[in-house]
């Protein structure tokens, strides 16, 4: 008869904490974009205050764009690329109209998006299936093609064709004055994808050698770094190398991915099978979580990032909820008795297939808990349940509820979407550790 209390107590406490989320805002229905291109390639790119920064693979709405320095490549939904060369003043207009108010572009303009229009203060050029580069400001326009055909339409002439090799320089109300394509102008643009590949590697090496040095931390209990995945052996190998680290991972399910950079792997959640476990034997007064993540989509109530199994006491639930809303649950020494601490929602549909930096900091000493995103608190919250906390058997990506061969559906939470690397600390890192371990890892801006 204990025992049965006892598990009637647990169900009670599941179904109590499971009501309260379930009285969060519903999911989303019509989501709906007015993007009209996306940001795909960065080398040392530095946008204007009111600009910026943006993220590799953000969707563009339309709006000016100002590029204080380095290099940027812009892909419309039409098909037609752009390079952008620092400083530049642009407005996107639709995915097949673009205004240049100032800077140097290398615009390439594909067959399906033949009739793309380009204006300045002095012309509009179209598209007549053509590469062509415009360094343009208040008073000057040149048009250099290096490949096919446009049509210029100047303020103040009568409309007329530039072909390959050819290039045009409008001054204010003057006639275009016919010249000849300088391609070397436009050299760095033109050099834009290998520069790119090699501002990526360079990072990637700045986070290999950050990586390192943070493995010597002694606080550090688990560090996964997704860079030895195979299909041979599933052992995730735990970098960390102090006395309290956690003995390595096991893949259960996932694919091998693409992950920040293309020289790393990270490993891809598709399926409600998909997971990794590991076991984190101790008791701590408190723990610091963080993981690179990739959402692909929120389907589901609560999709999980890391879970121990079951409620025992002081063991912890992190998630997404299905409106965006960052969670931890702590699981109080009494059957019933537990925390559940929600940011607001921060992850919308824009955020999904960018690489994000979530974390949470448990401070019992302090009775803190902290949500960050991309090394941003977005929300603080008084801690009740106080320490010891536990981890035991967990896992990332999945839930193991420990409810017998067919859980409900609410208790399947598994995540969707891509994890290359994952931290766990024996303390509360404070605002500017975050930050650093932000600013160290992500991916080009």
């Amino acid at each position: 008869m204990p025992v049965l209390a006892l598990a009637a107590c647990l169900v009670v406490a599941a179904w109590g904490a499971w009501s309260l989320w379930f009285k969060q805002p519903a999911s989303r229905i019509g989501a709906a974009s007015t993007a009209v291109a996306m940001l795909t390639r960065v080398v040392e790119a530095e946008w204007t205050q009111d600009t910026g920064p943006i993220r590799v693979g953000s969707a563009l709405e339309p709006g000016w764009l100002r590029l204080e320095s380095g290099l940027a490549q812009v892909v419309f939904y039409s098909g037609t690329r752009l390079v952008i060369e620092g400083p530049a003043a642009l407005q996107l207009v639709s995915p097949r109209e673009l205004t240049c108010r100032s800077g140097r572009l290398l615009v390439e303009v594909p067959p399906p998006a033949r009739g793309f229009r380009l204006k300045t203060d002095q012309l509009d050029v179209v598209d007549l299936g053509t590469a062509f580069g415009i360094d343009a400001n208040n008073s000057r326009t040149e048009v250099h093609v290096f490949k096919g055909e446009v049509e210029l339409l100047p303020r103040t002439a009568p409309k007329r064709s530039l072909g390959k090799g050819q290039a045009a320089v409008v001054t204010k109300n003057a006639l275009p004055q016919i010249t000849v394509a300088r391609a070397q102008d436009f050299a760095s643009m033109f050099e834009f994808h290998q520069r790119s590949l090699a501002s990526e590697a360079f990072r990637y090496e700045q986070w290999q050698f950050a990586s390192a040095r943070l493995n010597q931390d002694p606080s550090l209990v688990v560090h996964l770094d997704f860079r030895q995945l195979s299909g041979v052996d599933w052992t995730l190998r735990n970098a960390a190398e102090g006395t309290q680290a956690a003995p390595d991972a096991t893949v259960v399910g996932g694919q091998r991915a693409e992950g920040r950079w293309r020289e790393k792997q990270a490993l891809e959640f598709q399926s409600v099978n998909d997971r990794v476990r590991l076991a984190v034997p101790g008791e701590f007064h408190a723990l610091t979580l963080s993981a690179w993540v990739s959402v692909k989509g929120l389907d589901r109530k609560f999709h999980s990032l890391f879970m121990c199994d079951g409620f025992e006491p002081g063991t912890i639930h992190w998630l997404i909820r299905n409106d965006g809303a960052l969670g931890l649950t702590v699981f109080g020494a009494e059957p019933g008795d537990y925390q559940i601490m929600a940011s607001p929602p921060v992850l919308a549909i824009d955020k999904f297939g960018l690489w994000l930096h979530l974390a949470v900091v448990l401070d019992g000493d302090a009775r803190e808990l902290v949500h960050y995103v991309n090394g941003t608190p977005v929300s603080r919250h008084a801690l009740r349940l106080g320490p010891p906390f536990r981890i035991g058997a967990a896992e990332l990506g999945n839930w193991n509820a420990h409810s017998g061969p067919n859980p409900a559906p609410v208790l399947i939470r598994n995540f969707s979407g891509a994890l290359d690397e994952f931290e766990l600390f024996s303390r509360a890192l404070d605002d500017a550790e975050v930050r650093e371990l932000h600013v160290k890892g992500k991916p080009p801006l």
